[in-house]
């Protein structure tokens, strides 16, 4: 299985591809911003690297948030052209699927994926339910919690100062070569598909006005 993965969904681009279980080549870039115009040539690169073109690889994979709307977008996008031209699948990846994929917990401890949505919200992924939460608004969790993602720092000293059982880990960011891991599982069949389309957990910001982008045609 041949696959090349691709994130931007955060503060760092990044780019790998996994052949036959092993990382072959990847690549990462640190920033929130330029993932439009650093991804694609890192992506060539990576495959160059690897000794491959579009055309050999079985699938795709990307994260598909929730993160930066330009990020997500930028990878997505390229994610689906390369896979249009090589004929293969694309595999959407959850940003927290991949943090998860770069621990090891302790038994019995379940894993918090807090990304920074601002203005005092973080996104919270718990087992795969998502939701947009106030910063002084954390739940309790129900058994020790392991928290990950940018966001971490502030959910973990927050659940802290409640007195529940947390830790903090050190996975903040995702990173291709696990994105690449989780979507050989998923083609694999050991976990359910995912589309690769952007995972937007609150509505848009930006609305058209009530009278449309233009003035009505004069009669």
């Amino acid at each position: 299985m041949r696959i090349l993965a691709l994130d931007a969904a955060l503060a760092r681009c990044s780019a790998a591809v996994l052949g036959d279980g092993a990382i072959l080549a990847q690549a990462a870039e640190a920033g929130a911003r330029g993932q439009p115009a650093i991804l694609p040539p890192m992506a060539a690169r990576v495959l160059a690297e690897a000794g491959m073109a579009a055309g050999d690889l079985d699938a795709v994979a990307v994260t598909v948030g929730p993160g930066s709307f330009a990020g997500l977008r930028a990878a997505i996008a390229l994610a689906h052209g390369i896979a249009l031209a090589a004929g293969c699948p694309v595999v959407g990846v959850r940003v927290a699927e991949a943090l998860a994929e770069q621990l090891a917990l302790p038994p019995g401890w379940r894993l918090w994926v807090a990304i920074d949505s601002r203005r005092g919200r973080v996104f919270l992924d718990r087992d795969g339910a998502i939701a947009t939460v106030a910063l002084a608004d954390l739940p309790r969790p129900a058994a020790p919690v392991a928290i990950a993602g940018d966001a971490a720092n502030e959910v973990a000293a927050r659940l802290a100062a409640r007195g529940d059982p947390v830790m903090l880990t050190a996975a903040r960011l995702p990173h291709a070569t696990a994105v690449a891991r989780v979507a050989a599982r998923r083609l694999a069949g050991s976990i359910p598909p995912l589309a690769a389309q952007p995972l937007y957990i609150d509505p848009p910001e930006a609305k058209l006005p009530a009278g449309g982008l233009r003035p009505a045609p004069a009669p």
